[in-house]
């Protein structure tokens, strides 16, 4: 036995040896997840190209982009998507703007009701889409904003807002108060700091908030299906319902392809800010001099 061994405890002779087995363990348990997520993928592309797809997991015979070629019409795709965009993409906006204007004052003053009115905010969030939505169908028949794309995305931003506060809310802390007092110095009001110091510093941060809203709105069925009522009104997220069929039969196949599509918008998103997100906030030179 070597003699720095004799020295250490018989406890720990076997300690190296312990950590290999905890990190196999971790690294098999890690595999295991990752193919259960990377299977339902894989399937999503080979039945996008096979013609004749199934529940199950197979090489395409004979590989065709035909499934592509007959969900690419105005009526099941490309109708859809920009309603999906209409909708989202003004929801989003309008839900960024609110959870700027509401963030600053309980990010920048404090008061003894903050605490709960944030509380309150978060517990907002909890709450199920279906427990609001009989009343809300109701108001919306009443004031004739049923069967509108512009009313589904005030209901959609009103919906995402208290979360996004939240976030908005803890990102607008991190930009140094230093900052805004330059700004006042120099003779600008609070709306012209909010515009032009703040949410520029906190660039990250605001599109963190509008990236989660957008995929939360972009996924979101239930809400355009009861509050739309037009088939050329619905969105993508709605027209999906359509490769299901009656008894059980569906067009997998042409249901993979539409899914693909569907998807691009938030992946292409998602690349198109991945490096600003990356740079996270650079306001370290902001307050020196």
């Amino acid at each position: 036995m070597p003699p720095s061994r004799r020295l250490l405890p018989r406890a720990l002779w076997h300690a190296p040896r312990r950590g290999n087995r905890h990190r196999l363990a971790a690294d098999a348990g890690l595999l295991a997840v990752a193919v259960a997520f990377a299977i339902p993928l894989v399937w999503l592309v080979l039945s996008s190209l096979d013609t004749e797809a199934t529940l199950r997991v197979r090489l395409p015979t004979s590989p065709s982009p035909d499934n592509f070629s007959a969900v690419l019409t105005d009526e099941i795709t490309f109708t859809p998507m920009l309603n999906s965009l209409l909708i989202c993409g003004g929801a989003t906006l309008l839900t960024v703007l609110c959870a700027a204007l509401a963030a600053y004052p309980l990010s920048r003053f404090r008061s003894r009701f903050s605490r709960p009115y944030l509380l309150t905010i978060l517990f907002s969030t909890c709450l199920p889409i279906t427990a609001v939505m009989v009343p809300v169908y109701g108001l919306f028949v009443q004031v004739n904003l049923i069967d509108t794309r512009y009313g589904t995305a005030l209901f959609l931003a009103a919906a995402q807002l208290p979360f996004a506060i939240w976030l908005m809310k803890n990102f607008m802390d991190g930009v140094p108060k230093v900052l805004e007092e330059a700004a006042w110095t120099d003779g600008a009001s609070w709306p012209q700091t909010l515009l032009r110091v703040i949410l520029p510093l906190m660039g990250p941060g605001v599109a963190v908030v509008a990236i989660y809203t957008f995929i939360m709105m972009w996924g979101n069925f239930f809400v355009p299906f009861m509050l739309l009522l037009s088939p050329e009104q619905l969105p993508a997220s709605v027209s999906i319902f359509n490769f299901f069929g009656n008894y059980g039969a569906i067009a997998f196949g042409e249901l993979s392809a539409f899914s693909i599509l569907y998807s691009t918008p938030v992946l292409v998103l998602y690349i198109l800010i991945s490096r600003r997100l990356g740079g996270g906030f650079a306001l370290g030179g902001a307050v020196k001099g």
